[in-house]
């Protein structure tokens, strides 16, 4: 199957056939579009089954593309629930994150504490608490699930998209992100209660550690990799293993087409680089789990300034896409010698847009040495044979009681990263400037071992063709008869 790039206008809808399948798709959040819009999934499905799309409005160009491109696009609608649903939702997800107790959950029940700053907001989240710790196993998260869902059954507060099921007769309802995704709750939910079959995608590999608990028991999961499958079905007793497929991830198919390559002086010209000098990307967290990193990319430039003219490496920053906060403007003001390449991304629920692709791909390509805060760029620095240094320091004006960058490289879906040596962490100012001068100079020394760690992750999963499975593997589901 080879996936659909382009964009058809006016096509003519198909005939609804007794025996046709229909699927419903839904793009809840801006990266969806990226990951299924962009590849091609949702042209490839349109083209071998009849597909609606219900989708959030981002602003009017993308809007307009997604109109052009597909025939079917409804809104995706989010309804205000009652009180005593969004309360028992959040009972549900502190009683998993305590029961699962991962560093990520710790780390996540650290910051929803430091969040409930007034008296009355502090109280309210010792209720909660209290309340929610009986339940924190298996046993009493399912008591409190089997719960919720006849409260949001009772408590609906809408039948639109019942009555459009009705109307479409999907024979899949798929939610292109299981996270992050409250306006699809009734779209889902509403499908499940009329029996029509429901999938999603997970969305990140650290999502099902660090992420609250999936409330609504879908039929079918599709997962980056072997290790995902595995915390999916130890996590939720109730997922059958054969409704569990492992397709790789779109987001990286990009990566692996060459239809995204610049040469290195069309993509040093974009960025204002000199292509004769090695590069060095810095790509940014987010603000509230890395605060004061700013300090670092500055410290980081002065120890880039120290290597000799003739090989002196130019800093490149990529800034988190979803730091809307402004807190590197006044580097960016104060050190012309820092690059900056902002992602472009829609600021309407944060859409990617295609162009964006280019730039990343290029980044990771034409840099000689990535360095990030525990994030999924370490992987992707991987797959094009770079060497990696995380940063396991604080910034000097933020306390270790107030938060640890070192505890991020003990995260379950982090630890096995830093175990393999294909990455390194520096864990104070001068072993950054250690590792800087060694990888610059050996980038190939731990090669063999970024290449082991991606071949244990991913497999053959890896060869731009996720999108293919992706679309495969819906197609198929929806075409099951029950």
């Amino acid at each position: 199957m080879q996936l659909v790039q382009g964009v058809e206008k006016n096509k003519p809808p198909k005939e609804v056939g007794k025996h046709d399948s229909c699927m419903v798709a839904l793009i809840p959040r801006g990266e969806v579009i990226r990951n299924f819009v962009h590849s091609g999934i949702l042209d490839e499905i349109e083209a071998n089954t009849r597909l609606s799309l219900f989708t959030v409005s981002p602003e009017a160009e993308t809007d307009r593309m997604l109109r052009e491109r597909f025939d079917h696009v409804h809104p995706l609608t989010e309804y205000r629930e009652k009180w005593l649903i969004r309360f028992q939702r959040e009972i549900i997800d502190i009683a998993h994150g305590r029961w699962l107790w991962s560093r990520a959950a710790q780390e996540r029940w650290r910051l929803r504490d430091s969040e409930a700053r007034t008296l009355r907001q502090k109280t309210f989240r010792a209720i909660k608490k209290v309340l929610s710790l009986p339940f924190a196993s298996n046993s009493g998260i399912n008591i409190l699930t089997k719960t919720e869902r006849v409260s949001s059954r009772l408590l609906n507060p809408t039948d639109e998209y019942t009555d459009l099921y009705k109307t479409i007769k999907p024979t899949l309802v798929f939610n292109g992100s299981h996270i992050h995704s409250r306006n699809a709750i009734q779209a889902i939910q509403s499908a499940q209660w009329l029996g029509i079959p429901t999938a999603t995608f997970i969305f990140s590999w650290d999502n099902l550690t660090s992420q609250g608990r999936i409330t609504l028991p879908y039929d079918y999961f599709l997962v980056w990799n072997e290790s995902l499958k595995k915390q999916l079905l130890d996590m939720y007793g109730w997922i059958k293993p054969e409704n569990v497929f492992v397709t790789g991830t779109p987001q990286f198919d990009f990566h692996f087409q060459t239809k995204f390559y610049l040469s290195r002086d069309e993509y040093c010209s974009q960025i204002g680089a000199d292509p004769e000098r090695p590069i060095v990307l810095y790509t940014t967290g987010m603000p509230n789990h890395m605060p004061g990193e700013p300090e670092i990319v500055e410290e980081i430039a002065d120890m880039l300034a120290e290597f000799a003219e003739t090989e002196k490496p130019q800093l490149l920053v990529r800034v988190y896409a979803k730091d809307l906060t402004g807190r590197f403007d006044d580097l960016r003001r104060r050190r012309p010698d820092i690059l900056f390449a902002d992602p472009l991304w829609e600021p309407a629920w944060l859409t990617p847009k295609y162009e964006d692709s280019f730039a990343l791909v290029n980044a990771l390509r034409h840099c000689s040495l990535g360095i990030n805060v525990a994030s999924t760029v370490s992987l992707e620095l991987c797959m094009f044979d770079k060497p990696v240094i995380n940063v396991g320091y604080n910034p000097r004006s933020v306390p270790l009681e107030e938060l640890s960058y070192a505890d991020y490289y003990q995260f379950d879906h982090y630890k096995p990263v830093v175990d393999s040596e294909a990455i390194h962490v520096a864990w104070d100012a001068e072993n950054m400037r250690l590792l800087l001068k060694n990888s610059l100079t050996n980038p190939d020394e731990y090669s063999k071992q970024r290449e082991k760690l991606i071949d244990q992750m991913f497999g053959s999963m890896l060869d731009g063709k996720s999108g293919e499975r992706v679309a495969e593997t819906l197609l198929k589901i929806a075409r099951k008869k029950k």
